[in-house]
């Protein structure tokens, strides 16, 4: 079996050969002749033949090497994060070797990185339950008998004191407020309780408490009970980050969540009305765009026509499917 090389080369020594055997066919059939030394009136019929060969040779050369130049083009815009990025077989010869060989590595390398990151997460995730476990069990704990040890203080205090007191117990319980939130941010027991529609509003409210953003939300009343474990958690934590990304940096005054059916696929929309433009995708987005690739969902973050910005999130029908399967 011949290597792409080889191919190559005889695809190349085929075209130029057939443009030699068609130029010297033709010189053999015309009534042109070349005298020896040849004649000044010879040389544009020289010169003309020439032109036509190498213009025959270049177009025949281009068409056999098209598809290299795609290859290449394919090879800059490639990103594992977004996938999906193909060159079509469109029976180029030996050529779709080479093509098919390309598309081969390039699903390898999607697999391989979608299971590191799988594997990340997954980590991740462990992690962020260990914390959140923490802080509810020992700090949050720890807090609670220092307000009852406040409260027993302040019932035998001076008058004097009740009143500085009284700052300190409203300091340690804003305090416990704050870690108990930042628990149930690092790990959604809602979602595991309840499931995606109350996680989600859930969610909203606390969001909407915090940055003081109203959030219009729509679910669609038709959107399945259940998603399974691995695509709940994707859409959950992908409209987390991007209500946070909202509230550190859009600068906006109104948010809208949607979570609908597209045929089989689940979208899930956010969208602001603060500051559009360009993207820098940093950790967050990035993080997004991995979380994607667990469950093979597209990730989009664009510019609003109408100013601010809007991610889309597009689970396909086969990866809920699959992912009530386990």
């Amino acid at each position: 079996m011949r290597g792409p090389g080889q191919s190559l080369f005889w695809r190349l020594f085929l075209s130029n050969g057939l443009v030699f055997a068609g130029g010297t066919l033709v010189l053999a059939l015309s009534p042109a002749t070349v005298s020896a030394p040849v004649v000044w009136r010879e040389v544009p019929v020289l010169l003309v033949g020439l032109a036509l060969i190498l213009a025959l040779n270049g177009f025949l050369l281009r068409r056999s090497l098209a598809p290299l130049d795609q290859l290449a083009t394919v090879m800059q815009r490639v990103d594992l994060l977004r996938g999906g990025d193909r060159l079509p077989d469109q029976g180029n010869g030996d050529l779709a070797h080479l093509i098919d060989t390309f598309n081969r590595m390039l699903d390898r390398l999607e697999t391989e990185r979608t299971a590191s990151a799988g594997r990340t997460l997954a980590a991740q995730e462990a992690e962020r339950m260990r914390i959140a476990r923490e802080l509810h069990d020992e700090i949050g704990q720890s807090l609670t008998v220092v307000l009852l040890g406040l409260k027993r203080t302040v019932d035998r205090a001076p008058d004097e004191l009740v009143a500085d007191l009284h700052t300190v117990q409203e300091g340690v319980r804003a305090s416990l407020e704050e870690v108990r939130r930042i628990a149930h941010r690092l790990r959604p027991g809602v979602l595991e309780d309840l499931g995606l529609r109350s996680a989600l509003k859930s969610l909203i409210s606390d969001f909407s408490r915090t940055s003081g953003l109203p959030v219009t939300r729509l679910i669609d009343p038709e959107l399945p009970e259940d998603l399974g474990q691995d695509v709940e958690l994707v859409l959950y934590r992908v409209a987390q980050e991007s209500l946070t990304n909202v509230m550190r940096h859009a600068g906006a005054s109104r948010v809208e969540m949607g979570l609908t059916l597209r045929g089989r696929d689940i979208v899930l929309s956010i969208a602001d009305d603060g500051r559009g433009g360009e993207h820098v995708e940093g950790a967050g987005i990035r993080g997004m765009r991995e979380r994607a690739g667990l469950i093979r969902a597209r990730l989009t973050v664009a510019a609003r026509p109408q100013g601010g910005t809007r991610v889309t999130l597009t689970v396909p029908g086969q990866a809920v499917e699959a992912g009530k399967e386990k």
